[in-house]
């Protein structure tokens, strides 16, 4: 499965490809604009096949995010991502919105009569700084998910910050997820094979699904991929990282800009909605079987790691993989590189394994 010619947008956060430029903010400069030796300790620390990748970001002019620039983001049009050559079926459906949440809407992708085996599911959930991206980036993703994994897949339509603050972006996940559940027998999904899957914010929103899941215990999962997933939210603004991690794609400015808007309060702020944050979760024993991947220069490096440190002191099964000097998206701006390729190989290889039978319970 090629991880999509959309390479140019926020990548792994789903944004249009003439977006892009405005994702990096001040801390990633321009060529133009950043001293050579600025730029070439950037990219000496770069693997040597997603170089090129990391040139044409930095090329780009940056702004600082504001409400301004974010309206003109979102005014960008949509591109077309190439079309999948999957034959998996596209269809708009309606969750019904929990908690008093409004009705959700959701692409179901690969539904077939129900058959003789019954078939696993995935809760797919796009990425985009919890403030961009579009369902529509990742539907040729999903439609090439089913059709490899022989599954259902529910590409989540979920509301954005800031017009939507937490715990709404979630519960509109969440919802898609029991939906699933409740219709699991016509759909002819097995229920103890239902696993969720996002990038970069879609991962972090794919981690409170998984907790929700497990606290609410109406919706179980079977798994959660979270690819560079966005877990903490003191990343950037109370918890500085190393000058030459997150330099690229997404940024210490973008991060605490895009966690602000989805909380209500200032990143890293003492008191933030319980679950909003996994990375401040009190335990995470009980959760779902994880695999985690993400780039050695990433924003989120250091949050993923602590993450899946937790997660294995906890008793819960995870996969950690971190690959060497990769940045924020590096699968979707250079899919055929080799740590590209391995990385997704990873993912699949764990979520295949998950899929095939129900895991053992972890608790």
């Amino acid at each position: 499965m090629d991880r999509r010619s959309f390479a140019f947008g926020l990548v792994g956060a789903g944004v249009a490809a003439s977006a892009f430029a405005g994702l990096g903010g001040t801390a990633s400069a321009a060529i133009g604009q950043s001293p050579a030796a600025d730029v070439n300790s950037i990219l000496s620390r770069v693997d040597p096949e997603l170089r090129e990748g990391a040139v044409r970001i930095l090329e780009r002019p940056l702004p600082d995010w504001s409400l301004a620039s974010l309206t003109a983001l979102r005014a960008v049009p949509p591109m077309n991502p190439a079309p999948s050559s999957s034959p998996s079926t596209v269809e708009r459906r309606i969750a019904v919105g929990r908690r008093g949440q409004p009705d959700v809407g959701f692409e179901l992708i690969g539904a077939k009569p129900p058959g003789a085996a019954l078939r696993p599911a995935i809760i797919h959930i796009h990425g985009g700084g919890f403030i961009l991206g579009r369902v529509s980036d990742t539907t040729a993703l999903c439609q090439d998910l089913a059709t490899e994994f022989d599954c259902v897949v529910a590409n989540v339509d979920y509301r954005l910050s800031p017009e939507t603050r937490f715990p709404g972006p979630m519960e509109d996940c969440y919802a898609v997820l029991a939906w699933v559940h409740a219709n699991a027998e016509a759909l002819g999904v097995d229920p103890k094979r239902v696993a969720v899957m996002g990038e970069s914010a879609g991962g972090g929103l794919a981690a409170m699904t998984a907790i929700a899941s497990r606290d609410r215990g109406d919706a179980p999962l079977c798994y959660q991929v979270l690819i560079y997933p966005m877990l903490d939210d003191r990343t950037g603004s109370t918890v500085r990282v190393p000058p030459f991690i997150g330099t690229l794609v997404w940024n210490e400015a973008g991060n605490r800009f895009g966690w602000s808007s989805l909380l209500g309060v200032e990143a890293g702020s003492p008191v933030i909605p319980y679950g909003a944050a996994p990375a401040r979760l009190d335990t995470v024993a009980g959760l779902a079987p994880a695999f985690i991947g993400v780039g050695g220069l990433d924003l989120f490096v250091d949050e993923d790691i602590v993450y899946a440190r937790r997660l294995v002191d906890a008793g819960v099964p995870v996969q950690l993989h971190v690959t060497p000097g990769a940045y924020h998206g590096f699968d979707f701006i250079a899919p055929h590189a080799r740590a590209s390729r391995e990385f997704t190989g990873a993912w699949k290889s764990g979520l295949k394994a998950a899929l095939v039978a129900p895991s053992i319970d972890s608790g």
